[in-house]
């Protein structure tokens, strides 16, 4: 639970800034490709230094390197808020992302802590942190954006610092030390994926977790802009424009992230005893084809509760892909190199942030509702990948089947 805190802190900063931020870039003059941009530029770091992270993290424990990268992040938060220009708020998200490419070694915490049967309730409890950031994270930030569009990254800021002495008091550290590994690969390399893919399904789950993130982020980084476009009136106010903007979005997040605690945090576990770990990836994957399709259908609705619904749809998918992928990629892994082999996984899970962001925006300008069909066939083709799956011993396949 110590770990769960921990992390639910690190996504609760990131959740804080996801309404404000779209709509505060633009206040800079950003074309819709510009801030899309932005996020691409936070998921960059993500995708360089993921394997950094963790590869460090299994030389020298998860413990200095928790602390360590929280400390950026605050960093990163801080300048966004003082920002004048838009060439700094790309420095600070990068700065921010650099230090949040710590997710492979938060997933190795658990990895340490739990029995291979029980992993993919562990990484639950990681999904779980993602839910709540995005529960209470949107809300906090719809809330704080309505007096100042910086004030969010302030707080965020603040959460960090917060999160830094839990940390420092509270995180033990998990690497058991005869499972060390001697220095090697750092940074994301084709010879590094090479070695980790040489293991049973682990080429296969990697190029699951770039598609799938690939159509999630284009999804991701528009939803805004989506929801403004549909339901916010052009002829507003501009700042009752970015007050009623940020407010839907926040309330599409929310659902987001209610939706993914109730799966990842109390249902993922008994799913996955059930059904097994493969089964779930294919059927989250199909939830977020559903998904996709259904938002820009929604959109053509006027109805926003519609659009809502899509929002849960969508959870559940995430809700159960998620969770059971980074369990299979952890069970998969050599045991004296989960925190490097899953520091690839969510590198490559960053690429995906990077690509889909920066040419998500272009796509809107295009046609808004383009960038939300590219993305069902996106995660339509991770299902079709996922069936090459084969079974392991430690992914027994169940008798049950979802219905």
């Amino acid at each position: 639970m110590i770990a769960f805190f921990t992390i639910f802190l690190d996504l609760l900063g990131f959740g804080i800034m996801i309404p404000i931020q779209p709509f505060y870039v633009e206040t800079f003059g950003a074309t819709a490709t510009q801030v899309t941009l932005l996020g691409a530029s936070y998921s960059l770091m993500q995708f360089l230094f993921a394997p950094f992270w963790g590869r460090i993290s299994d030389r020298i424990g998860r413990r200095p390197i928790i602390l360590l990268s929280v400390a950026v992040s605050a960093v990163g938060h801080l300048i966004f808020g003082l920002a004048q220009t838009l060439a700094t708020l790309f420095i600070a998200r990068m700065l921010a992302g650099f230090g949040n490419a710590n997710l492979g070694t938060a997933q190795a915490i658990i990895s340490d802590v739990t029995k291979p049967e029980d992993r993919a309730k562990g990484m639950g409890l990681i999904g779980a942190a993602f839910g709540l950031g995005f529960i209470i994270g949107p809300a906090i930030g719809g809330v704080l954006g309505q007096y100042s569009p910086v004030l969010p990254a302030f707080f965020a800021a603040f959460l960090a610092v917060c999160n830094l002495a839990f940390a420092w008091f509270m995180l033990p550290e998990t690497l058991d030390k005869s499972k060390a590994r001697a220095p090697g690969r750092r940074l994301i390399s084709l010879a590094a994926l090479k070695h980790a893919a040489r293991h049973t399904n682990v080429g296969i789950l990697f190029s699951m977790t770039f598609i799938y993130t690939l159509g999630f982020a284009i999804m991701e980084q528009v939803i805004g802009l989506f929801i403004q476009h549909t339901w916010v009136d052009p002829g507003l106010d501009p700042a009752e424009r970015l007050r009623m903007a940020t407010q839907m979005t926040a309330i599409y997040l929310v659902a987001v992230g209610f939706t993914a605690v109730l799966i990842q945090g109390f249902l993922i576990g008994k799913l996955s005893r059930k059904f097994g770990e493969q089964a779930l990836a294919k059927y989250g994957l199909l939830l977020l084809t559903v998904a996709m399709i259904s938002i820009p259908l929604a959109g053509g609705t006027g109805v926003f509760p519609l659009m809502v619904m899509t929002a849960i749809i969508l959870a559940a998918g995430s809700g159960i892909f998620n969770p059971s992928n980074s369990s299979m990629v952890s069970r998969a892994a050599d045991p004296s190199e989960q925190g490097s082999t899953l520091g690839l996984n969510q590198s490559l899970g960053s690429l995906g942030r990077v690509l889909g962001p920066a040419a998500a925006g272009a796509i809107f300008e295009l046609n808004p509702s383009w960038p939300f069909y590219i993305a069902g066939c996106l995660t339509a083709l991770a299902g079709i990948i996922a069936t090459r799956l084969k079974p392991t011993p430690y992914n027994p396949v169940s008798s049950g089947s979802l219905r």
